[in-house]
C-alpha cells in the first residue's frame, strides 16, 4: 500500500515552477474580472428555492428545526458563490495526500483523513464565530446596513478586510508550496501536512466572517435574533458543512476512481504535487484578494476596476 504525502518544494524553483506561479496568479486575476456575482448568486438562490420548496429569500424561517435545514441548504446552495468558491483550492492539497494503490477500502480510509481535517477545522471556525455572533445579537457589524466611511457599509468593509486577509494567506501558502517563499509551517510540527490541511480548513471556515451572500445574511439574522450561542454555533457549523459537500464529493471522486490514479499521477514526480497544489492555491487566493480587496471597493468609487457587460454598471 503506497502512502504519499504532498510536500512543499525543497529545491530551488525552476522555470516550470515559476510559470505555474505566474499562471495561477494570472488566472485568479482573470476570474475576478469576469466573475458575475449576479449570475452565480442568483443560481444559488434558485437552488435553495428548489431544495426548500419555497421562496428562500422572502419566506420566513418557521422555527428552529426549519432553521437547521435552512442553514445546511444555504451552505450547499452557496458553494459556488464568490465568498466560498475558493474552498475548491483545498482539492489539490488533499488529493496529493493519501493512498495511491491498494484496495478501495484502503483508498477510502486514506482519502477521508485529509478531508476530515479540513472539514473539522472549517466547521470549528464557523461554529465559534456563529456562537459569538448569536450571543451578541443583531447589533453586529455584519448585519448593519448603515453607510460608513468612504461610502461603504460596515458589513461590506468587514467582507473586504476578512476576505483580503484570507486570500493573502492562501497566496502565501501557494508561493511557499512552490518554494518561492519560505514555508510558514516548516519546523512547527512533526506533521506539517496535517497542519497545512487544518490551516486551509480554518481559512474556509473563515469565509463565514463577513460573508455578504443574501441567504447567509438571512440565516445570520435569524441566529442573532435568538441570542442563543449554541444554536448560532450549530447553524454556522451546518453552513460550513453544506459548503464542503460538493468539495468532498469531487475530492472523493478524484481519490477513489480509476484505482487512485489521480493521487498516483500527482506524486509520480517529486515536484508535480507541489506545483499543482501551489498553482491551485495561488489561483483561488489571488481571485479572493482581487475580487474582494480591489473589485469590491471599486463599486464604492474608491478607484477604477474593469466592469464586464454582463455585470452591469
Amino acid at each position: 500500500m503506497a502512502r504519499t504525502h504532498a510536500a512543499v518544494a525543497t529545491t530551488a524553483p525552476d522555470r516550470r515552477t515559476t510559470a505555474c506561479a505566474v499562471a495561477g496568479v494570472a488566472a485568479g486575476v482573470v476570474l475576478a474580472v469576469v466573475w458575475s456575482a449576479r449570475l452565480v448568486d442568483g443560481l444559488g438562490v434558485d437552488a435553495a428555492d428548489g431544495l426548500l420548496g419555497r421562496d428562500s429569500l422572502k419566506d420566513d424561517i418557521p422555527g428552529s428545526g426549519a432553521g437547521v435545514v435552512f442553514a445546511f441548504v444555504v451552505g450547499l446552495a452557496g458553494t459556488f458563490t464568490a465568498c466560498n468558491v475558493a474552498a475548491f483550492g483545498a482539492l489539490a492539497p488533499m488529493a496529493g495526500t493519501g493512498d495511491t494503490g491498494g484496495t478501495l477500502g484502503g483508498r477510502l480510509a486514506a482519502a477521508l483523513r485529509p478531508l476530515a481535517w479540513v472539514t473539522a477545522a472549517a466547521v470549528t471556525v464557523a461554529a465559534v464565530y456563529g456562537g459569538i455572533c448569536a450571543a451578541i445579537g443583531p447589533d453586529v457589524p455584519q448585519l448593519s446596513t448603515a453607510t460608513g466611511g468612504g461610502g461603504i457599509p460596515p458589513r461590506a468593509l468587514q467582507a473586504l478586510i476578512v476576505f483580503t486577509v484570507i486570500g493573502l494567506a492562501m497566496v502565501w501558502l501557494g508561493f511557499s508550496a512552490l518554494g518561492l517563499t519560505p514555508d510558514p509551517l516548516a519546523g512547527r510540527t512533526r506533521n506539517p501536512e496535517r497542519l497545512r490541511l487544518l490551516l486551509i480548513g480554518a481559512l474556509i471556515g473563515g469565509f463565514v466572517i463577513g460573508r455578504p451572500y443574501p441567504l447567509f445574511r438571512k440565516t445570520f439574522a435569524y441566529a442573532a435574533d435568538t441570542h442563543n450561542a449554541l444554536y448560532g454555533a450549530l447553524l454556522f457549523a451546518l453552513i460550513a458543512l453544506g459548503n464542503m459537500v460538493v468539495v468532498a464529493v469531487l475530492f472523493l471522486a478524484l481519490a477513489l476512481t480509476a484505482h487512485g490514479r489521480v493521487p498516483h499521477w500527482l506524486n509520480a514526480t517529486p515536484t508535480r504535487a507541489t506545483r499543482v497544489t501551489g498553482t491551485a492555491l495561488l489561483l483561488f487566493g489571488t481571485f479572493t484578494v482581487v475580487y474582494w480587496g480591489i473589485r469590491l471597493p471599486a463599486r464604492y468609487d474608491w478607484w477604477w476596476f474593469p466592469v464586464m457587460p454582463w455585470n452591469g454598471s
